[in-house]
């Protein structure tokens, strides 16, 4: 017997298809290109509310410290070729219910950890959690105690070892001893490069080693490399591939520089209120990039970029610059905010 479906009924299958947040992302049968395209406005935006977020800290309340504008709380990702899907915290919840998901990096990595954590509460706003510090590990975590979720930051600025020395501080680009930290953990998202251009009284190592020999400094381009490298190896020993997923987020960029993005006048992206609007920032490609990925091919278990930076350089409206913590911030983010759709990539990339 032929099954005769009604138009109008197959239109509502095709829109519920568009909107259903659970919608998975076929790159392969779509040509989706996740990491390019352009940001547009949408009135719905944000994805929450910074006032009512109790994970939230000062760094990133730029509303709270005084930022006046609201426009840039409003620009939503549209990727090539595809659509993303909404974040469902609740589904979320279930969906990672009774398991671990990991933050590991610099303050990037705060600001992407903070993000979901307000994503979280804002979709089940009731739920109960409970937190753990370790000053020791240098570890937060947060455990959403109805569903056993445990969403955590650990704080390491370069992935391998600083190790003091009779002599000094060095910076060893060939061993990881934090990843009995990484240890059956599920989900695992990795950062590293905001500190590897620090140099005088804010660098926090004195030397550099790379195998046997010790330097007093290096190409930090090759240390950073080099570093990636090392952690790929770790990441090819330990990891379990049918137990743990792991991500790296990819390259966060600055805008201190407004010739970058066609405004020479721009000393900063301060005053900044809306983003660069076409798809291609016309500012230089920034050279960490291509290290990483090139590092990455390198490892032989999966990895998956979280290949921010290009749809992050758009943003030069995103960050905190005097509404931050102190100085001019043109490197971190505000929240609610561009850490937002970070996370929203990396919700559909986990399931």
């Amino acid at each position: 017997m032929e099954l005769r479906v009604n138009t109008h009924l197959s239109l509502l299958l095709v829109i519920i298809g568009i909107l259903s947040p659970l919608m998975a992302v076929d790159a392969a049968a779509t040509g989706c290109d996740l990491f390019q395209g352009n940001w547009v406005l949408d009135r719905s935006y944000p994805l929450y509310n910074e006032s009512t977020c109790p994970f939230l800290e000062k760094e990133f309340n730029c509303i709270k410290n005084g930022r006046p504008d609201r426009l840039y709380l409003k620009y939503r990702w549209l990727p090539r070729g595809c659509r993303l899907s909404r974040f469902d915290g609740r589904y979320f919840l279930e969906k990672l219910r009774g398991k671990t998901i990991m933050f590991v990096g610099d303050s990037l990595s705060r600001n992407q950890w903070l993000s979901m954590l307000c994503m979280i509460h804002s979709s089940v706003p009731t739920t109960n959690y409970a937190v753990n510090i370790s000053v020791i590990k240098d570890m937060t975590t947060y455990t959403f105690t109805d569903y056993g979720l445990k969403v955590t930051y650990h704080h390491n600025l370069y992935l391998v070892d600083i190790v003091k020395r009779r002599f000094g501080r060095v910076l060893n680009l060939n061993t990881v001893t934090a990843g009995k930290l990484w240890l059956d953990v599920d989900y695992l998202i990795f950062n590293t490069w905001h500190w590897w251009n620090r140099r005088g009284a804010s660098q926090p190592f004195d030397y550099i080693q790379d195998g046997t020999r010790i330097y007093k400094d290096m190409d930090r381009l090759v240390a950073f490399g080099k570093a990636i490298a090392t952690w790929g190896q770790w990441v090819d020993a330990n990891v379990v591939q049918n137990k743990t997923k792991v991500f790296f987020q990819g390259i966060s960029p600055s805008h201190y520089n407004g010739t970058d993005w066609g405004n020479p006048k721009a000393k900063s992206c301060y005053g900044q209120k809306i983003p660069v609007l076409t798809s291609v920032y016309p500012g230089a490609a920034l050279p960490p990039v291509a290290v990483l990925k090139k590092s990455l091919k390198t490892i032989k278990k999966p990895v998956t970029l979280l290949d921010i930076t290009n749809l992050s350089l758009l943003r030069k409206d995103g960050h905190p610059s005097v509404y931050g913590f102190g100085a001019t911030d043109c490197s971190h983010w505000c929240l609610a905010g561009v850490p937002d759709t970070w996370n929203i990539m990396l919700y559909n990339l986990m399931f």
